[in-house]
């Protein structure tokens, strides 16, 4: 079942609110003895996460099918990034990762109890009945926190974004589960910032289209760091931007603050190892999750300034593709810089779990 973003959360009653994990959205299947767990694509993850399967195992019923977020949580808040260093081939790698940053698993819906479906019940009961099954579960499982009352949910929105989490789900507590359609509704932060246009990739097939604008903003030492895309563009846009960008084109790599990383449309596949941090940065580094995709770019001339939307950051990156918004023609490329944007408070996500435990029981 997915979600829909809106831009508050919904008023009135009817609604069971939960905090928005960061992580890896995946379904857990006890099958006898066997513990199956499986991403959104359909791909398997519990050999990539054997100290949940083992404890999934432990705690799950025979015939019991779990929806949850596979997350990495650390005294700082969640680690996207360590969680995606946990998709590596490698056995030996794999048992030993499991050690180093060990993952959680957030189960915040149930799907089959005993063997039987409960797909069909209401988003109360199948919380109810989630309930009962992990209660009293203990790490690294945990129950979601819930609340019906929207006002403690507008101080999760608040408060909680410091550990880690990137928004609120609201769900209709009449609704049932409905695989594949937006059914739940996700309320994430929104900020906006200028960032410089430094390069971009085309769309799809296309040389007269742009899919993806490049986006940098400056440190403190001056230098243009790559912090993510804006990407969500009508046809007639990414024909307009292709035209617009045309003229910055022409030996934009001659001087171009990213001409040490990576010549276009070269992937980071023979940088080495000491170069690891600055290819995460590049615009054309690759991982696990990109594997087939072009990730060529074309740089420009840094000359112009764009006003994104964004919900959050994930270390000195947009975690998410931002929204387009407007270009700032009066806004000099400099002045786009990282200290332009809001820092988040820290939050204990022992904290999280703490407010879920007193919503519990005030439900």
């Amino acid at each position: 079942m997915l979600a829909k973003v809106a831009d508050e959360l919904p008023a009135g009653d009817g609604y069971l609110f939960e905090p928005k994990w960061d992580g890896f959205r995946a379904i857990v299947f006890r099958k006898g003895s066997e513990v199956v767990i499986q991403s959104r694509d359909l791909r398997p993850l519990d050999r990539y996460f054997p100290e949940l399967a083992k404890a999934l195992g432990e705690i799950l019923p025979k015939g019991s099918v779990i929806d949850g977020e596979i997350v990495v949580a650390t005294s700082h808040g969640l680690d996207f990034d360590a969680l995606q260093q946990r998709l590596h081939p490698a056995a030996s790698r794999v048992a030993r990762l499991a050690q180093e940053t060990p993952a959680s698993f957030v189960a915040f819906d149930l799907l089959a109890a005993g063997g039987k479906s409960v797909m069909t019940l209401p988003q109360s009961e199948r919380r109810a009945r989630l309930e009962q099954l992990l209660g009293s579960v203990k790490p690294p499982v945990y129950l979601t926190p819930m609340t019906r009352e929207r006002d403690v949910a507008v101080d999760w929105l608040k408060r909680f974004e410091g550990a880690g989490l990137d928004g609120v789900m609201a769900k209709p507590e009449a609704g049932p589960y409905q695989p594949g359609k937006r059914a739940m509704l996700k309320i994430k932060h929104s900020r906006t910032a200028d960032c410089v246009v430094a390069g971009f990739r085309w769309y799809k097939e296309t040389r007269d289209a742009v899919g993806s604008l490049l986006l940098g903003l400056h440190n403190d030492a001056g230098v243009l760091q790559h912090v993510g895309v804006t990407s969500a563009f009508t046809m007639e846009m990414r024909r307009q931007l292709a035209d617009e960008l045309e003229h910055l084109r022409k030996n934009a790599m001659a001087e171009h603050p990213w001409r040490d990383w990576a010549t276009p449309g070269e992937t980071d596949a023979n940088r080495n190892q000491g170069e690891a941090q600055d290819a995460r940065r590049m615009p054309g580094a690759r991982s696990r999750w990109s594997a087939g995709k072009d990730l060529s770019w074309e740089p420009v001339r840094p000359d112009r300034v764009c006003e994104v939307r964004y919900d959050h950051m994930q270390g000195d990156r947009f975690r998410h593709a931002a929204l387009f918004l407007r270009w700032r023609a009066d806004k000099p490329p400099a002045d786009c810089r990282y200290d332009q944007l809001e820092v988040t408070t820290p939050f204990e996500l022992e904290k999280v779990f703490g407010a879920g435990k007193k919503s519990l029981s005030a439900s």
